[in-house]
């Protein structure tokens, strides 16, 4: 590792005279890059700093990806020009991005106009975020707020039922009701046009992938604004801090439905769960601690065993790694508002560590076993070391 802190990232320098494109797909030339840069990216973020906004930029990649990776950018590009310092981010990501990812984001953003041009939404207004309409009193009121003030405010509105497990009211009804419409709107245009979707992920066979449908706008803005403060308090351990994409879906349960999840961990940094309806019986997450991939298959401790039961417009956030399923949904319709969100700079960080035992259950577990046998050695030498001296 570099003597300043920053992990290697590099690759060949690009020409200076290289433009990159605007919102408008046209090209802007830019200056030449700091004589000693060499695409790499720093292991701290710099907090205080403030990024530049990148969502007028025509990218392969996420605008959120870049103004999260600035922190992370050597002191001397800091205080750049805008167009600097996305290319030089830019040209770390397609070192990490093979020309197979590339197409297949480029595929699917085919498959996604194909259906916005074609569905006629039920409600537009679901396809911005209205924090007002769409959020309870006490949800907003945690947020208007000053700065300093913040982290208090969201605590007060939190229960935490069991470790890394937080509940809070959250939805309004007429939210929920809104959106279970739209979502069936979308299932019966589904049937008509004969359009073959793509699920939310492969365990659900039901359910819809609300980005695909023009709502990642809306989601991305409830991840930046609201899950982002919650993730830097609670999760900041697994990149709560640094959320740069997401995944948001809708799943269905019960009669011609899909009936339960399988014990799993979802792709995720943290998870948001809301339950948005209808009238249901069962459907109770049960979650059995958070574990490394080495550690997927071992056994929960006493303290990690709980049972979360769903209930209208009431959300429950927690680490992707948190190992988790559904019970059988045994009466009515259940459904529910899920968002994964992601941290691009975390994951590239989790591959430089060998272990995690600031959010692993079993490698907390490992070091106070080895902790444990360390002073139980060191108790050994001694007694021995005086029973020696007193002969």
């Amino acid at each position: 590792m570099p003597a300043d802190g920053t992990a290697d990232r590099r690759t060949d320098s690009p020409s200076s005279s290289v433009p990159i494109p605007n919102g408008n797909g046209i090209g802007i030339g830019i200056g030449s890059l700091p004589m000693n840069s060499s695409f790499r990216l720093r292991l701290n973020p710099r907090p205080d700093h403030q990024p530049d906004t990148y969502d007028d930029v025509q990218s392969e990649f996420s605008p959120l990806l870049f103004s999260s990776l600035e922190r992370y950018l050597p002191p001397n590009l800091l205080s750049v020009n805008r167009e600097t310092k996305y290319r030089y981010m830019r040209e770390v990501l397609c070192r990490y991005s093979t020309d197979g990812d590339r197409n297949r984001v480029h595929k699917h953003r085919e498959y996604r106009l194909k259906i916005t041009s074609s569905y006629q939404p039920l409600y537009r207004d679901l396809y911005k975020l209205d924090a007002l309409n769409f959020f309870t009193p006490s949800f907003m009121r945690a947020f208007r707020v000053d700065d300093h003030l913040r982290e208090g405010s969201i605590r007060s509105i939190m229960s935490e039922p069991a470790p890394g497990i937080f509940t809070f009211n959250m939805l309004q009804p007429r939210f929920c009701e809104m959106l279970t419409a739209e979502v069936e709107n979308f299932e019966k245009w589904i049937l008509e046009t004969k359009f073959r979707v793509m699920r939310p992920n492969t365990m659900n066979k039901f359910g819809a992938v609300l980005d695909d449908f023009g709502m990642d706008g809306m989601l991305e803005s409830l991840m930046e604004n609201f899950i982002r403060h919650i993730s830097k308090i609670f999760f900041a351990d697994v990149g709560g801090f640094a959320l740069d994409s997401h995944h948001g879906f809708v799943v269905e349960y019960g009669f011609n439905r899909d009936i339960e999840l399988g014990f799993h961990v979802d792709d995720s940094e943290v998870t948001l769960n809301v339950c948005l309806g209808k009238q249901f019986s069962g459907g109770e997450l049960y979650f059995r601690g958070v574990r490394c991939d080495k550690h997927m298959n071992t056994e929960a401790l006493p303290e990690e065993i709980f049972d979360y039961s769903h209930f209208p417009g009431h959300a429950v956030i927690h680490r992707g790694r948190h190992r988790h399923g559904a019970r059988a949904t045994t009466a009515g319709q259940r459904i529910n508002l899920l968002l994964w969100c992601r941290s691009s700079v975390f994951r590239e960080l989790r591959k430089h560590q060998k272990g995690f035992v600031s959010w692993c259950g079993e490698c907390q577990r490992e070091r106070r076993e080895r902790l444990y046998q360390a002073v139980n050695a060191k108790k050994v030498e001694l007694f021995r070391g005086q029973g020696e001296g007193a002969s």
